[in-house]
C-alpha cells in the first residue's frame, strides 16, 4: 500500500475589539493515529503564551490541549504544524453482507436478554444515541429511507446515501453556521461539509446504525486534471459507519468519496460539538472576529524529490544565447542542473485521487 507524508498547517487567529484579560481555551489540533495514518510531530505555537497548559487524551481518544491565558491581548493566534503520514486503504468490496436491518439488530442489545453485552459492540453502540447536535427522529429516517430497502447491504445503503446527499444537496457556506439544526439543513438542502456529515450520522443513527463525525482535512492542492475538493483550504468533516466484523468505514458525503490518502484525520466524537478544532470562554473582547487558515500539501522523499527534480529539468525549453534573445540578459545555464527542489511535492507528483464510492 502506497503511503504519504503531508505537512499540515493549521492557523486560527482571533480579533478582539476590547482587550481580553482572562480566556480559557480547549484545542484539538493534533492529528490522532490510525490503522491508517500516524502523526510524526506536531508542533503548536500559541501567542500570547499561556499561562497554563495541559495536554491529555480525551474521552474519544483524541488529543486535546487545555490552556488559560492571563494576560491582556486583543489578538489570540494559535498555529499547528503537524507532519503525518497517510497509508493507502483499500476500499471495501463486500457488497452482499450484511443486511442492514441485522446490523440494527446486532446494535439494539437490550439488558433483559439475560445473556452479557459484547464490549466492542457496547462501546460502538454509544454512537447510535442522540448527542448534543443531532437528534435521531422520523424525518431524518424518511429521508435515509429509499436508500434502505429490505434485505440491502449495509454497504449499498450507505453508499447510495451518501450519493444522494452529494447530489441533492448544494454547497453553500452561506447558509447556515455551526449552530444549525439537522432539520433546517434537511429542508433548505444547503450547507457545508460539517452540515453534510451531521444529517448523514443523524439518517443513520435514526434507523438503528452507527455513526461517528469525523474531522480533519482533505488534499489543498489536487492532482492534474482531477477537480479540487470542496472543503480544501478549512477544515473538513466527513462519516464514519460500524461493520460488524470489518470495523468503521469512512464515507465523504461532501466529496462523494471513500476517504483514502487525500484526507488526514484529526479525531472522531458522536458531532462536531465534541470534536471542534477550538473552543472556549473568554471575559471580555465585546465583539471579535476569526480568520482560520489550512494548508495541506504531500512532502516529498529526498528520492521522490531528486526524480521530480530531473523530470522537471527535462521538460524545460532549451536555453537560448544572449545574443539570440537580443534582450541584453545572459543566457540560461545549459548544463542541464535544475535548482534544489523544495520541500513540496509539484503537481505531477501528486498521489492519485482516491477510490470513488463502489457501484450499489
Amino acid at each position: 500500500m502506497r503511503c504519504i507524508k503531508y505537512k499540515v498547517t493549521h492557523t486560527t487567529e482571533y480579533y478582539y475589539n476590547e482587550p481580553v484579560p482572562l480566556c480559557h481555551n480547549l484545542i484539538r489540533l493534533w492529528p490522532r493515529d490510525t490503522a491508517h495514518q500516524k502523526c510524526l510531530q506536531c508542533n503548536m505555537t500559541i501567542s500570547p503564551v499561556p499561562a497554563e497548559r495541559r495536554d491529555r487524551v480525551d474521552f474519544f481518544g483524541n488529543h486535546a490541549t487545555w490552556v488559560s491565558l492571563q494576560e491582556p491581548h486583543k489578538v489570540l493566534r494559535i498555529e499547528a504544524i503537524s507532519d503525518v503520514d497517510v497509508q493507502e486503504s483499500a476500499p471495501p468490496s463486500d457488497l452482499n453482507a450484511p443486511p442492514w436491518e441485522s446490523v440494527a439488530q446486532l446494535l439494539s442489545w437490550r439488558g433483559d436478554t439475560g445473556r452479557p453485552p459484547d464490549p466492542v459492540l457496547l462501546a460502538v453502540r454509544e454512537y447510535t444515541f442522540d448527542s448534543p447536535l443531532l437528534k435521531a427522529g422520523p424525518e431524518l429516517a424518511d429521508y435515509a429511507r429509499p436508500s434502505f430497502p429490505p434485505g440491502r447491504p449495509l454497504l449499498a445503503a450507505v453508499t447510495e446515501l451518501t450519493e444522494r446527499i452529494n447530489k441533492e444537496f448544494a454547497f453553500d457556506s452561506r447558509a447556515t453556521t455551526v449552530g444549525t439544526p439537522v432539520l433546517e439543513v434537511l429542508r433548505n438542502r444547503r450547507g457545508v461539509c460539517q452540515d453534510f456529515a451531521h444529517l448523514q450520522i443523524g439518517c443513520l443513527r435514526s434507523l438503528g446504525l452507527a455513526a461517528r463525525y469525523v474531522s480533519g482535512y482533505v488534499l489543498t492542492r489536487p492532482p492534474p486534471g482531477q477537480k479540487r475538493l470542496i472543503g480544501a483550504d478549512a477544515s473538513h468533516a466527513w462519516v464514519s459507519v460500524f461493520f460488524p466484523g470489518k470495523g468503521w468505514v469512512d464515507f465523504d458525503p461532501t466529496n462523494n468519496v471513500l476517504p483514502s490518502t487525500e484526507h488526514v484525520t484529526l479525531g472522531w466524537a458522536r458531532d462536531y460539538d465534541d470534536v471542534s478544532p477550538v473552543k472556549g470562554v473568554i471575559i471580555g473582547g465585546h465583539r471579535h472576529s476569526m480568520y482560520v487558515g489550512v494548508h495541506v500539501e504531500p512532502v516529498l522523499s529526498p528520492e521522490e524529490a531528486a526524480a521530480a527534480a530531473k523530470a522537471a529539468a527535462a521538460k524545460a525549453p532549451a536555453a537560448t544565447s544572449a545574443s539570440a534573445q537580443g534582450d541584453g540578459q545572459p543566457a540560461a545555464p545549459t548544463d542541464g542542473k535544475a535548482a534544489a527542489p523544495l520541500a513540496p511535492a509539484p503537481p505531477e507528483m501528486l498521489p492519485s485521487t482516491q477510490p470513488p464510492l463502489p457501484e450499489s
